[in-house]
């Protein structure tokens, strides 16, 4: 018998979404206020070299002086416990996903969508954002929707793992892709230096991707996933009475690196490095950017598309990546080779190879899903 040829899934559009409320400076303020003069130093060295200029929160300002960053939210000595989190991303998080959505520009085709995807592990509720999603943006009723929930920083290319099977087995199928974190709902009161540190890379963002087996954007070739052994316990992010808690180890960038080095023939599937022209990778933080630079050798430049959104943007959890390869995808060239990956609990390191085939026809709301949105 013969075998069929299965559809090529591609990207065919990127768009991304940030709340207008820029919290970096407001942050570092705050988390020197929490820490001893000792640790406040080392802190704000540390801030120096992180490579973040610009984070974003769904909590605006507040005039309230007893309140701490961003909003009345965090008020010092009461912060919020599990439950007002939660009811916070219900509240929040559908909007900011509609952003993004809607500079898809998807138009009279929004009725062709098929499938819905949403990654978050910020957030949870039932009935879901899915859900919320599907009727503030048109879908049709019969839409068929998944949750790739709590999986970190890497569910992105997992969710885009998702889409093309789906896309293999339904050639007409057309998935809308959503990666939604609020990572700053889950800030806590505390003055550990080490615990800190960690929300020092957070932020919130959204991004949403179309994909099909239309031949334009970026293909979909083949993904792996590289676990890092006996690392466990060097992410983890457990649901709290405080929101979430996150353990976020120094060790994590020289487990990457050890486990990318070993892991590149597999990676790559034989595949020389010099070979690779597009280089998406999450920027969970500037060491672990350098631990991949160092794994595979790379040039500088070939990572300045990840440095550039985590300058601008910060960790914004599994929508980051997204965040890159929406802008290596204004300047691929046809025929132009990629790598994509993220890494997070686990550790594992999820990767993708694809590469670029001919840009879609610009309109007007494409041209303006090729920067990140701020909401109104």
């Amino acid at each position: 018998m013969a075998m069929r040829n299965l559809a090529v899934a591609h990207i065919n559009r990127i768009a991304t979404a940030v709340p207008r409320n820029e919290v970096h400076r407001t942050f570092l303020d705050f988390a020197e206020s929490q820490l001893k003069p000792r640790d406040a130093s080392l802190f704000r060295r540390m801030a120096q070299r992180s490579g973040i200029e610009q984070r974003y929160s769904c909590l605006g300002p507040a005039d309230d002086p007893d309140t701490i960053v961003p909003h009345e939210f965090y008020r010092a000595g009461n912060f919020p416990g599990t439950a007002a989190r939660m009811a916070m991303f219900e509240r929040q998080a559908p909007r900011l996903a509609e952003t993004a959505i809607e500079r898809l520009g998807l138009g009279p085709d929004r009725g062709r969508i098929s499938h819905l995807i949403v990654a978050t592990c910020t957030g949870f509720s039932a009935p879901g954002l899915d859900l919320e999603l599907a009727e503030r943006c048109g879908l049709d009723a019969s839409v068929e929707r998944t949750v790739v929930g709590f999986m970190g920083c890497y569910a992105a290319i997992n969710a885009l793992k998702l889409a093309r099977h789906i896309v293999r087995s339904e050639p007409d199928a057309r998935v809308l892709v959503v990666n939604l974190e609020l990572c700053s709902l889950h800030l806590k009161d505390n003055a550990n230096l080490e615990q800190i540190l960690s929300f020092l890379l957070f932020a919130d963002g959204c991004s949403a991707a179309l994909v099909s087996a239309d031949a334009e954007g970026l293909a979909l070739d083949s993904f792996h996933a590289a676990l890092v052994p006996d690392s466990r316990e060097l992410i983890t992010w457990d649901i709290g009475d405080f929101g979430f808690d996150m353990v976020l180890s120094g060790e994590v960038p020289g487990a990457i690196q050890d486990a990318l080095r070993a892991g590149a023939p597999d990676i790559l599937r034989g595949a020389e490095v010099g070979s690779i022209d597009l280089w998406a990778v999450h920027p969970g933080g500037r060491t672990v950017l350098d631990a991949v630079e160092h794994a595979f050798e790379l040039p500088p430049q070939q990572l300045a598309a990840s440095r550039e959104v985590l300058r601008r943007y910060g960790n914004m959890s599994s929508a980051t990546v997204m965040f890159v390869l929406q802008m290596l995808m204004r300047r691929a060239r046809p025929g132009a080779t990629g790598c994509a990956m993220s890494f997070g609990p686990g550790v594992v390191a999820e990767t993708m190879l694809f590469h670029a085939v001919k840009p879609g026809h610009p309109n007007e709301a494409t041209r303006a899903a090729l920067e990140p949105a701020t909401l109104p």
